[in-house]
């Protein structure tokens, strides 16, 4: 029986070991390449329209992180444009106290921005560390762009007093218990 091309190399001192088995592997690979469809050619072509697909996927998600930036900056500048347009500048000598996440701020305001804070025309907003009353208006325009910003909007209490279903009814003050 004639021995292979690889036998009659190695008989003759024209290849070692490695080489031959490192070939065997090669074709082996390719072997099973061509058995799944896939010819060597393709498997390089393969690998580089992967590593193009990678570099695509990843330039878009750093697009969207830097638009979304963007956007947050845009809209931070909006916010502080609309209160520095909008902003009510007197101050009162009447401390008001409003609820800031878990604790309790004081805002020194006049009588009249006392009452406006408790029936809702004007609400307290925060932008930089400070604390700025708006109209309703404009606190709800800031508050579609950031609600976290918004920190007392009361809803105004005038509605409610209209649409008591017993107003219609007088309550005697002269019960007994």
């Amino acid at each position: 029986m004639a021995k292979s091309l690889q036998d009659q190399l190695l008989k003759a001192g024209l290849a070692n070991k490695k080489q031959a088995v490192r070939a065997r592997k090669a074709k082996n690979s390719k072997e099973k390449l061509q058995r799944a469809g896939i010819t060597v050619d393709d498997e390089s072509a393969l690998l580089v329209q992967q590593a193009e697909q990678k570099k695509l996927e990843k330039d878009r998600e750093l697009n969207r992180l830097k638009t979304e930036k963007a956007d947050l900056a845009a809209i931070q500048a909006q916010i502080k444009q609309i209160i520095g347009l909008n902003r009510i500048t007197e101050r009162g000598d009447i401390e008001f106290r409003f609820p800031e996440g878990t604790l309790v701020k004081t805002l020194l305001v006049s009588e009249q921005q006392r009452a406006a804070l408790i029936s809702g025309a004007i609400a307290i907003v925060k932008y930089a560390d400070d604390y700025n009353l708006v109209p309703r208006k404009v606190a709800l325009k800031i508050a579609e762009r950031d609600p976290s910003k918004i920190l007392l909007c009361n809803e105004n209490t005038a509605d409610e007093d209209t649409d008591d279903e017993y107003a219609d009814y007088q309550v005697p003050d002269d019960l007994m218990w």
